[in-house]
């Protein structure tokens, strides 16, 4: 998920997750490549979820 190439993914992936967590914004899902940990990791914090279970959910998307 880190190339460019899957940023244009990501779009919809975003737009899914928010439609699933309301609670999410543009800044909780901010994408930067190479960073894709402290993504997660505010994933994390925000809906109370282990790392594996939001790998899970991006994954089913």
């Amino acid at each position: 998920m880190e190339t460019p190439e899957a940023l244009g993914g990501w779009v919809a992936i975003k737009e899914k997750l928010k439609q699933k967590f309301a609670m999410l914004t543009d800044n909780d899902l901010l994408f930067t490549v190479g960073k894709k940990d402290e993504m997660i990791e505010r994933l994390q914090n925000k809906l109370g979820k282990t790392k594996e279970e939001i790998q899970k959910i991006i994954e089913a998307l």
